[in-house]
């Protein structure tokens, strides 16, 4: 049975419901063919969605403007100088008012807690696009190029390696919640969250699968189905590059590492990739690598959902 999404908003993949993650794949297999034949689908025409971005972005900002207009949307974007957002205007009052205009509202920023402000105070949805804590449009991303290849989800393993930031914390909601199993390789002082780990642990003994977090990279890889990597320093830990890559030095995932994953292992990482640093050309570029697959699904996966809120 189809599952009503219309009005709510995406902050993270662990609010949504197990029948809600399939009824966006669902819909992302649907406008994906529809957009390979050629056949028009304004499922959104005469809405609009404002795009706020307090950080630069590809894929987020191309996918989203792309897929409201292909939908038969607009969208608005307004760069980090173009908001009076917590400059002179608070949170609550910029919600308010741009709820009175828009459709919908994607922002990517820094601080959570602004996607969760925006979406209280908001009478329109409002989709996380990014945040320090969370990336669910990219994950539910990942999970649907994953069935795309493997064609199942349930008891395969991902093995994360690298640093346990906001791509971490998304996998570890999403596969718990899909029954995947999850083993994420970090530096002891660099481990995901304590609070999403529970999260995740909790899913998983309701969809049977495993989480597992360890400092070991070929542990995490051992018969690995998917091997997963971001950047060692994220936007906003420049200053902490250098420091981070003697840190990390041994968390790269190359020929050697990926000798312990399954013979058939897909490579991802959400891009941009730092190459030589947290991968190696020799991997990211191998048959086993399904990189730009996984950006091109941005744009199908966060049209299911815009169409779905909006």
């Amino acid at each position: 049975m189809a599952v009503n999404m219309k009005g709510k908003s995406l902050i993270s993949i662990n609010d949504l419901s197990v029948e809600e993650i399939w009824e966006i794949f669902e819909l992302s297999s649907s406008l994906k063919l529809k957009v390979i034949s050629g056949e028009q689908h304004h499922l959104l025409k005469g809405k609009t969605l404002g795009m706020i971005f307090s950080k630069p972005s590809t894929r987020t900002r191309v996918s989203f403007e792309v897929g409201i207009y292909q939908l038969g949307g607009i969208g608005l974007y307004f760069g980090p100088g173009d908001l009076q957002l917590k400059r002179s205007e608070s949170v609550p009052d910029t919600a308010k008012v741009l709820s009175r205009y828009l459709s919908g509202i994607m922002i990517r920023t820094f601080d959570h807690q602004d996607v969760v402000d925006l979406a209280k105070y908001a009478s329109i949805p409002v989709i996380n696009g990014l945040t320090d804590l969370l990336h669910p449009c990219q994950v539910l991303s990942d999970l649907f190029t994953i069935l795309e290849k493997k064609r199942t989800l349930k008891g395969l393993k991902l093995a994360y390696v690298g640093d346990g930031n906001n791509m971490a914390h998304s996998l570890l909601h999403g596969c718990s919640k899909v029954g995947m199993n999850i083993s994420i390789a970090s530096p002891k002082d660099y481990q995901p969250q304590k609070q999403i780990v529970d999260n995740a642990l909790k899913n998983a003994k309701s969809s049977g699968s495993k989480v597992e977090i360890v400092d070991d990279p070929a542990k995490a890889v051992k018969d690995a189905d998917v091997i997963y990597t971001d950047v060692w320093a994220s936007m906003g830990q420049e200053s902490e590059s250098e420091k981070r890559k003697k840190i990390f030095k041994d968390y790269q995932v190359n020929s050697n590492l990926v000798k312990h994953a399954k013979e058939d292992y897909i490579f991802m990482h959400c891009l941009p990739a730092h190459r030589g640093d947290e991968v190696t050309d020799e991997v990211a570029d191998s048959p086993n690598s399904v990189i730009f697959d996984e950006a091109e699904n941005r744009l199908h996966v966060q049209k299911a959902i815009m169409a779905l809120l909006m």
